[in-house]
């Protein structure tokens, strides 16, 4: 009986290149309408940004500024404004740190793509080679059952690794999401202790913990960026998308009092359990795949022994 396993072994990286250019085919789908989320995120913070600047100039130095000044009212205004402002701004320059990342990741896949061009023909040329050593088996039916146990082990393995990549990439943005989570639950803490006359300290807890949350938070969106694209490659469409995080109540030192304190929380405990919630889905699609993984796993393994006993020598 010819001996399959040199041509099979080809075969077997030959289709995985092939199943990788076209896993690279459909995550830069996946990436490319992520990049144009963004983008046009950019696009309409840009002119709000603007707005908000020019709202702070006019209270600085124009008319507005001086009607508000012979109410009273001028600085508090003033502070708000700017608040808004630099919100704005924040949000605006996570989004361009977010693009450029997403526009460095289309940047490798399409690199790789052009490494993996020949791979479909060098795919179609093994298997016709395999085709000629099978028709000098003159009928002998184990032939045929080795290149129908190629086939479908090489799409198996793809499969798997696919499925390896997508649980890998889940696990990942669950961490990240843990460490938001971890800074929520403490800036939820201060506020807390805020309603309950924490004062400045208090104060200055609250604005740093959501600071490090918000900063968490554009990770763990470049986290599930990431999950979204493996998830594409598996079959799951999925858009996961964290809340904002607002710090804008953590510098506003002229409207402390009860009421905004109880606001302050209730917009942290809703941001928190957001987040949650995406932490909860993270886990359950993890916990999915993997389940898809071990049977995978298992059917790999039931055909490579099958294909181990075609390939024995006779006794």
């Amino acid at each position: 009986m010819t001996d399959f396993a040199g041509i099979d072994d080809q075969l077997r990286v030959a289709k995985e290149r092939v199943r990788h250019l076209e896993h690279l085919t459909r995550q830069r789908g996946a990436l490319t309408g992520q990049i144009q989320q963004v983008r046009q995120a950019i696009v309409d913070l840009t002119p709000r940004l603007a707005e908000e600047e020019q709202d702070v100039v006019r209270l600085e130095s124009g008319f507005v500024g001086f009607l508000a000044k012979l109410a009273g009212s001028k600085e508090e205004r003033l502070a708000q404004e700017r608040i808004e402002a630099e919100a704005v701004r924040q949000r605006l320059h996570g989004h361009r740190v977010r693009l450029s990342a997403l526009e460095g990741d289309l940047e490798g896949i399409d690199a790789e793509r052009v490494a993996l061009e020949a791979a479909p023909g060098e795919y179609a040329r093994l298997l016709g080679e395999k085709e000629r050593l099978l028709l000098e088996l003159d009928g002998d039916p184990r032939g045929r059952d080795l290149a129908e146990l190629a086939s479908t082990l090489g799409d198996l393995t793809a499969d798997l690794h696919e499925h390896e990549e997508a649980r890998k990439a889940g696990m990942a943005a669950g961490e990240e999401l843990a460490h938001v989570l971890d800074r929520l639950n403490s800036a939820r803490g201060a506020s807390t202790w805020d309603m309950f006359g924490g004062g400045v300290l208090a104060d200055s807890i609250e604005r740093n913990r959501l600071q490090q949350a918000d900063e968490a938070a554009w990770r763990a969106q470049r986290a599930l960026d990431v999950f979204a694209r493996e998830l594409a490659d598996v079959g799951v469409m999925a858009n996961p998308r964290l809340p904002e995080v607002d710090t804008r109540w953590f510098v506003d030192t002229f409207f402390d009092n009860i009421v905004t304190d109880v606001m302050k929380h209730h917009r942290i405990t809703g941001t928190h359990d957001a987040v949650a919630q995406a932490a909860q889905w993270v886990e359950e699609t993890v916990a999915s795949i993997s389940r898809r993984t071990a049977e995978l796993s298992s059917e790999c393994a039931l055909l490579q022994a099958r294909r181990d006993e075609l390939l024995a020598p006779g006794p």
